[in-house]
Formats: structure tokens, sequence, C-alpha cells
């Protein structure tokens, strides 16, 4: 068992920082591991990970550390393994993860995401070993609390950036969109929290399903995947209090630990020469087991062949067949998510016309009560009529000996 790897990398000075006096540094390096960070007070922290990237590293010296070793174990171990990039708005997170662009793009600044595909064929085709690799890829954005598809064993992740909205200025769904995402960063943190700050040898509850962002990050966070996790930071004292808050998030990060687990399938012999699983077809498959003793094995495979091409006995999917299940299920999951997100969206619709006709019938029932004298009597007829209309709805009839 080890902690996961957690290293911090800072952005040259932006533009903007430049124009705005706002440059000046607030890191002074002590070594490759260690930095002191000087926050908006002049106030001192010492901060060590396990490895520091300032502003002249290169885009493969991320690669190098971080990300081909948890590489190697996926390929040669079957370890799960993730990735994440942490940081505030503009830390340059998508920077690290893709790059200028993730087609065009020359080879110094490719960011971490072609590496790793790289990474995976070329250590695949290295291997002299006669085994058949299958690699699948799945993107997933998270927008506003909404996931669409969920799948993959090495995960990288691009986590949007927290932002302060005094800031920012944003405004309308640019804030909502901030707030979502504060909320989300949010729920990360609190599950680092619960994951470092637990009793020893005492199991404690870890708030995983209070994000779909922790939900999929579970494996990562928990403890079965090689994780490592990327502190993207500004240099600037402009941007201090941010940049402070990613690497105490990264020093929490540091005291996870990791065991991760070899994943493994074996496939089953053909089920043309043996009996159905007995957990599936136990009954039949013992009635098989008897008919050996008494039939030629010739006679005993043919019937075998015909309970199954009938539907008695079931046929154990292939890994071509387990493979299309699988996508299968993914894109009816898919579809119901997004048949979820159109009836909320309808039944949001129909609250917002329901408030609208309530505000109507409200400002209805007020004018009656002041239109005078005049108004006064025909609302007391229509209260006094109520009980009629209220019998009347519920199928009763007035007659001569009463209401039936």
């Amino acid at each position: 068992m080890s902690n996961i790897t957690v290293c911090a990398r800072f952005r040259p000075s932006n533009s903007k920082e430049k124009q705005n006096g706002n440059d000046s540094g607030c890191i002074r390096n002590i070594d490759s591991e260690t930095f002191i960070f000087k926050d908006e007070k002049d106030e001192e922290f010492v901060f060590s990970f396990d490895r520091v990237f300032y502003e002249k590293s290169e885009q493969s010296d991320v690669y190098q550390f971080l990300a081909l070793p948890i590489v190697r174990d996926v390929v040669v171990d079957a370890f799960n393994g993730t990735i994440i990039t942490y940081g505030q708005t503009g830390a340059g997170k998508t920077y690290s993860m893709e790059g200028p662009g993730i087609l065009e793009c020359e080879e110094q600044n490719k960011g971490l995401l072609p590496r790793v595909v790289e990474g995976l064929f070329d250590s695949i085709n290295s291997l002299d070993e006669e085994k058949t690799y299958s690699i699948k890829l799945s993107m997933v954005e998270i927008y506003m609390e909404k996931v669409r598809t969920r799948f993959g064993k090495l995960i990288l992740v691009d986590l949007a950036g927290s932002e302060k909205v005094e800031k920012t200025g944003a405004e309308g769904r640019v804030l909502e969109e901030a707030k979502t995402i504060n909320k989300s960063l949010s729920a990360l943190g609190n599950v680092i929290n619960s994951l470092t700050c637990g009793l020893p040898g005492k199991a404690s509850h870890i708030p995983y399903r209070d994000s779909k962002l922790t939900r999929i990050l579970q494996d990562a966070l928990g403890g079965n995947a090689r994780t490592a996790l990327l502190c993207c930071c500004s240099p600037s004292a402009f941007n201090a209090s941010e940049s402070l808050s990613t690497l105490r998030f990264g020093a929490r990060a540091k005291h996870i630990k990791e065991s991760p687990r070899v994943n493994f399938s074996e496939e089953k012999c053909d089920t043309s020469s043996s009996a159905a699983s007995p957990s599936r077809d136990e009954s039949s498959a013992r009635i098989l087991n008897k008919l050996r003793g008494n039939l030629k094995v010739e006679d005993v495979k043919l019937l075998e062949e015909l309970l199954i091409q009938e539907g008695i006995l079931f046929e154990p999917p292939s890994v071509e067949e387990e493979s299309d299940i699988e996508d299968l299920t993914l894109q009816i999951i898919s579809s119901l998510q997004a048949a979820m997100e159109k009836l909320t969206a309808a039944v949001d619709e129909l609250k917002r016309e329901n408030r609208i006709l309530r505000a109507n019938v409200d400002a209805s029932t007020e004018s009656l009560f002041y239109k005078g004298a005049n108004n006064g009597s025909i609302f007391q007829n229509m209260i006094l009529r109520i009980p009629t209309f209220f019998f009347r709805w519920l199928g009763y009839t007035s007659s001569p000996t009463g209401w039936q």
C-alpha cells in the first residue's frame, strides 16, 4: 500500500497579470519537491510534494514522472489508473491534460492525453508475450451535475476550475455553472477530508454519492487504482488565495492510501464440450452428468446442443458478445438519462405554468373582494353555491328525496 502521487505545477505569468502589475511571484523554490508559498498577507507556508514542476517545466517532464508509470502498470499488471488535474480557472489544467490542441499540436506541446494514448500502444508493442489486448475509449463530460455515459479503466480527468464570483463577475447562466462547479468541487474536497481525517482502523462514511464527480472517481479515490493528481497554480500574487487553496487540497490528497488490485477474468471452456454452469442450469447439468454414465459421449453432446438450441440451456456469451452487451447497456442507460432530463424539464415547465395560474387565481380572488357591495353580493352568491358545485362534481344530483 502506498500514497497517491501528488505533484504541483506552476504556469508562467500571463499577459493580464503582467499588465496589471500582478506578476510578482508568490513562490520561492527550494528543490524539485519543496517550495515556500507566500500569501496575500506575506505569511509563508512550506509545501512538499512528490515533484514540483516550475514555470519552465516541459510537458514531457510531467508525462514522464506523473503518467508513464501508471500507463505501464495498466498494461503490464492490469491495474486501474487515474490521472487528475486540479486547480482554479486558468491555472493550466487543460493545457497540462490536452496541450494547445489534441489533433494538431507540436510534439513538445502535447499534453497528457495524447501522450498517454501513444504510451499505451508503445507499451503493448514492446511486450514480447503473445497476448490479446482490448482497448476502449470513453469521453465523459459532467455538465451541471448531469452525466451521459461512464466507462473506463484508465481515467484522465480535467476538472473544471474553482473560481470566486466576485472576481469573475459571472451572471446568469454562467453564474449557475460556477455555483454547480464549486458545489461539485466542494463534494470532492469533503471526500478527500473523509478519507484522510478518519480514525486509523475505524471505518467511516465517505460521501461519494454527494456528486456525480465523486461517484465516478470512487475507485480512484477509494484505493483500487494507481492515482496521480496534478495541482495547477498561478505564480502571481493576484491569485495567491486560490493557489493556496489548491496546494492545501493537494497536501491533503497526498495522505490518501492506494492499494490497486489486478483486474482479470477467466474465459470459460467451449460450451460444445462442457456442461452448462451449475449456478445457471444446475438441474440440467445434473441430468447430463447422469446421462454420460449411461449413453455414448456423442449422444450426450448432441442432446446438450439440442437443449441449447431450444433455450433449455443457455450458452455462455463470448467475449465479443459480452462487449456488445456492455455497450448496449451503456446506450440504454444514456437514453434513459436523456429521457429523464426531458421529463424533468417538462415537470419544471408544468410547475412554472402552475405558478402562473395560481397567481392569476389569487389576483382574481383579490379583485372580487374590492369591487364594492354589488360585486360583494355576487361573490357571496358564489360562496353559497359552492356546496352545489361540490356535490355535482362528486356525481350526486338533487331530487325531491334529497341527494342521490
